[in-house]
Formats: C-alpha cells, sequence, structure tokens
C-alpha cells in the first residue's frame, strides 16, 4: 500500500505518521507533503528519514490513499485531483463533510458506507466523532429523544499554534506580562473562551452546528434533536463533552454503563468510591474514548448524563483517519 501525507509536519499529519508505525499498517511507500515552509525538512518513519515535499498538481501518481490534513482550501484544490489520479482521499478537513455524495465515516458506528467506488471519504469533525462514541451504543440500546451537548475543547484542536499559544499565554500571565494572543479570539491562559468557530445567522458557531449536523448524517438520523455550546479551554490535550440525553422512554442505568463497556473504542471509568472518573489527561495518546460520571437525571423524565473524554488529535482526528484507511485496505485487497 503507497501512502501519502498532506499536511504532515502538522499536529494530526504527525500523529497519522506515528499510528501508522505503531499499527503496522505495512506499506510499500510513503510520501510526505506540507506547505512551502517545511519543504525539504526531515521526518523519521521507522528508521528511515523522510523528506518532505511540495504538493503540486502532479505529486499524486502511484499513490493508493492520500490523507489530507492542511485545511478546507487545500482540500477543495487538490482533493479531486488526486482522485482523478486512481487515490483514495481520506480528507481531515470540514470541506466535503455534509456533501451528500461524500461518506462521512466513523468506522465503530457506520463502516458500512465505505464502498470501493467511493474515492474521497470525509473524517468527521473531533468533537463530532468522541460524542458519538457515547452516543452511539445508547442509541442502538433505545431511542434517543434530545442531546443536550457541552464541550470543553483543548487547544491543540486549533493545531500546534494552540498549543503554542497557551504555554507563552501562560507564562506572560504568571510572570505579570502583557500578551497579545493570535491564535484565539481571547487570552486562553486561566480562561475558557465560549465560541470555536464563527457565529452563524442562528447565532451557534459553526463548530456547534457541525456536533449537529455531522452527527445527523452518521447516525442516518435526520430527526435526532441536539444542541450543543462548544468552549475552548486551557488543556493542551484531549477534549471533554458533557451530554445530557433524553430517551423516548424509561432506561435502566445498569444497562446504559452496560451499553457503553460493551461497545469497542469506549471504556467506562465511572466508580465513586475511588473518585474514578475521567479526565483529558487520562485519555491523552491513547485511542479509546472514557465514559464516566453516569447518572440518571431526576430534572428530566427518561434522561441520563454522563461524562466523555477523548483525545482529539488521535481518536478525533488522525486514529479515524487511519482506521478508515485500515477498511479500505480490507476492501480493496
Amino acid at each position: 500500500m503507497r501512502i501519502g501525507i498532506v499536511g504532515a509536519t502538522g499536529a494530526v499529519g504527525q500523529e497519522i505518521i506515528t499510528l501508522l508505525s505503531e499499527r503496522n499498517f505495512n506499506l510499500e511507500s510513503i510520501r510526505l507533503f506540507a506547505s512551502p515552509k517545511s519543504v525539504g525538512k526531515k521526518i523519521k518513519y521507522l528508521k528511515k528519514n523522510l523528506i518532505v515535499e511540495k504538493i503540486k498538481q502532479n505529486s499524486f501518481k502511484d499513490l493508493d490513499i492520500l490523507f489530507f490534513s492542511a485545511g478546507s482550501s487545500i482540500s477543495k484544490k487538490y482533493a479531486k485531483i488526486a482522485q482523478k489520479n486512481g487515490c483514495y482521499v481520506i480528507d481531515n478537513s470540514s470541506a466535503f463533510r455534509l456533501n451528500k455524495n461524500v461518506p462521512l465515516v466513523v468506522p465503530e458506528i457506520n463502516s458500512e458506507t465505505l464502498k470501493t467506488n467511493t474515492r474521497l471519504i470525509s473524517n468527521p469533525n473531533c468533537t463530532t466523532i468522541i460524542s458519538l462514541m457515547a452516543i452511539k451504543p445508547l442509541m442502538d440500546l433505545c431511542e434517543i429523544k434530545r442531546v443536550v451537548a457541552t464541550s470543553f475543547q483543548s487547544v491543540s484542536g486549533a493545531g500546534n499554534t494552540g498549543i503554542d499559544e497557551l504555554i507563552k499565554d501562560t507564562k506572560a500571565a504568571i510572570n505579570k506580562k502583557k500578551f497579545k494572543n493570535k491564535v484565539f479570539d481571547r487570552n486562553i491562559s486561566f480562561n475558557v473562551i465560549p465560541k470555536i468557530g464563527d457565529f452563524e445567522s442562528n447565532l451557534f458557531t459553526q463548530e456547534e452546528m457541525k456536533l449537529q449536523n455531522e452527527s445527523r448524517k452518521i447516525l442516518s438520523n435526520k430527526r435526532i434533536n441536539l444542541t450543543a455550546t462548544t468552549v475552548r479551554v486551557p488543556v493542551l490535550r484531549s477534549h471533554s463533552i458533557s451530554l445530557n440525553i433524553e430517551f423516548t422512554r424509561k432506561v435502566n442505568l445498569k444497562n446504559i454503563i452496560n451499553a457503553l463497556k460493551e461497545f469497542k473504542g469506549i471504556k467506562v471509568q465511572d466508580d465513586l468510591d475511588p473518585n474514578l472518573y475521567p479526565t483529558p489527561h487520562d485519555s491523552s495518546n491513547i485511542d479509546d474514548c472514557i465514559a464516566g460520571r453516569i447518572r440518571i437525571d431526576y430534572s428530566q423524565k427518561n434522561t441520563i448524563s454522563l461524562w466523555v473524554v477523548g483525545d482529539q488529535i488521535r481518536k478525533g482526528a488522525a486514529l479515524n483517519a487511519v482506521q478508515i484507511a485500515e477498511a479500505l485496505r480490507d476492501k480493496i485487497r
């Protein structure tokens, strides 16, 4: 299998490289592409030093699968060219997610939408993936009427520049110095920002609408009511989501917990006695999402509340993309 990665020097691109190595993807070859400022940079893969190339219109010959992790504008410019060259394209941007002809895939949830005659596959938004890893097993248990989601999203969701800004902003705040924010709308150190993405005409942000619209597409359920508030928090890695889920009938808490435990890709960490509950630290650099604080909501009939955390660079982006590639590899062999 011949693999290419566009955006190889970014946080997600780097994680894809790591995962291909960890998961023994059995590559015939791998090529790395990035912006002009990164061209010529050496990146280690296994025992080889790979040279980052400049992306061009003729870059995609002799590649089987191409990961795009360089933003919507690059995906829109080059994805169709790559397809015409015979590549399967796995796109991490939002460019094609709501296109009805493009599968939006979380392998544990809707791998059946992957077809060998479809050359373009979209990777969902990170918060959508992590949320649905908890919602899907519960939807299989009982029909869901409504979901209220509040996300607490780490700065690495904005890439390496987000990480750098938090670190520099925090150092400045500790030393009582002023810091001019560039990545985020407000200073992020010792602060939370209840806005991710631009505001839409309905007063929700783009990130909040992604969670609603993408969830409906992935679950093949246009009737599910989902409302969200997305918040940027001063955490380096891993997103957390508070979910309040209303069902169409009464649910048993034990059945809820068992459904989560049995679902591939999610763990349950929920024990009051030793204060066992998941935090972003617990899910950083691991594959599984983790659910906890699972409880009946006594303020609303047929409703539960829970907390789920997941590494948004890993399962929320790179791992999900690699899992899609693995499923494609198995189909086209």
